[in-house]
């Protein structure tokens, strides 16, 4: 064992109690996208979103009754930067003069003078394709993943990257259904994005595995591993506290138009970081990872016949 390292957390000691925890968030993610499912937003179910100025802050939740006691359907209204600023979505197809009766509705029944700034429909055919497509592309963005880590370390690493990856993606959507959050195309954007964070945090940690088994002789996978999480612990943590300041800034100054991307990148952060130190280092444990998997392939010397 190297001496110039101190050991000073046993992360794999507690690898079987990590183990439980991801399974069971796992399966709480996935029954509950199987009993709740993702509350889709206008992007991929299709829709009407109005944009209201208001002379004087209003109560959504006022706006919100007026509304459905005028027959709209699926109503949501959320502030939109300030409390004088709302955006209205409501699953109505697309009618010319929706935006025109919306608005004699809000004049009528609500005190302050109220503006239409933007009425969009966005059509449930459109939203499919969306779907389909962001689908589409965090399986192609998976595929990519493997073959790259397999070929640039080897191919138990790349099924420990592509693990912790499904469990980052399957822990976010889960989350956004237990919670019920609006689950558009921004989300979706956040979503890829926390695949490439958690990769960069997977390649540092397993390179520096690899780099480790390497060197290292007459020494347990287990101990190589705690010592190579403990060596990079310090890079990740100030990664993650560094990218989690500006996320948090985003959160809860941002505005209400990119609160569910800040919301998603701040789970996958968060999420991405465990599952850089447990998931993956745990998958090479279990794949019985060693030494001999990661030397480079010895080179036989040709030897010259004698004339």
């Amino acid at each position: 064992m190297s001496t110039n390292t101190v050991k000073a957390i046993d992360f794999m000691g507690k690898r079987k109690i990590a183990a439980g925890i991801s399974i069971a968030l796992i399966l709480a993610s996935i029954i509950s996208l199987a009993i709740n499912g993702l509350k889709f937003g206008l992007d991929f179910t299709g829709g009407t979103l109005i944009e209201v100025g208001y002379s004087e802050p209003v109560a959504v939740e006022d706006v919100r009754v007026v509304l459905d006691d005028a027959g709209f359907k699926d109503v949501s209204v959320q502030y939109f930067g300030s409390d004088t600023d709302v955006i209205v979505r409501m699953s109505n197809s697309y009618e010319a003069d929706l935006g025109d009766r919306v608005m004699d509705v809000l004049k009528e029944k609500t005190d302050a003078s109220a503006v239409m700034r933007r009425s969009e429909f966005v059509g449930a055919q459109v939203g499919e394709e969306l779907r389909d497509q962001g689908g589409l592309a965090m399986l192609m963005a998976l595929a990519v993943v493997m073959v790259y880590v397999a070929f640039r370390f080897q191919f138990k690493f790349s099924v420990g990257s592509v693990i912790a990856l499904i469990h980052d993606v399957i822990l976010v959507l889960g989350l956004f259904s237990i919670m019920q959050v609006n689950f558009d195309l921004t989300v979706l954007a956040a979503i890829l994005a926390v695949i490439g964070y958690s990769l960069n945090d997977t390649i540092v940690v397993s390179d520096r595995i690899r780099e480790n088994f390497r060197m290292i002789r007459d020494t347990s996978s287990i101990e190589i591993i705690n010592e190579s999480l403990n060596q990079t612990l310090g890079r990740t943590l100030v990664t993650s506290l560094t990218t989690l300041l500006v996320l948090l800034a985003l959160l809860f100054a941002g505005g209400e138009q990119i609160h569910n991307f800040a919301l998603a990148l701040t789970i996958g952060v968060v999420v991405g970081t465990y599952s850089s130190i447990y998931v993956a280092a745990n998958v090479l444990l279990a794949m019985k990872i060693s030494r001999e998997d990661l030397l480079p392939p010895e080179v036989e010397e040709a030897v010259d016949e004698m004339p």
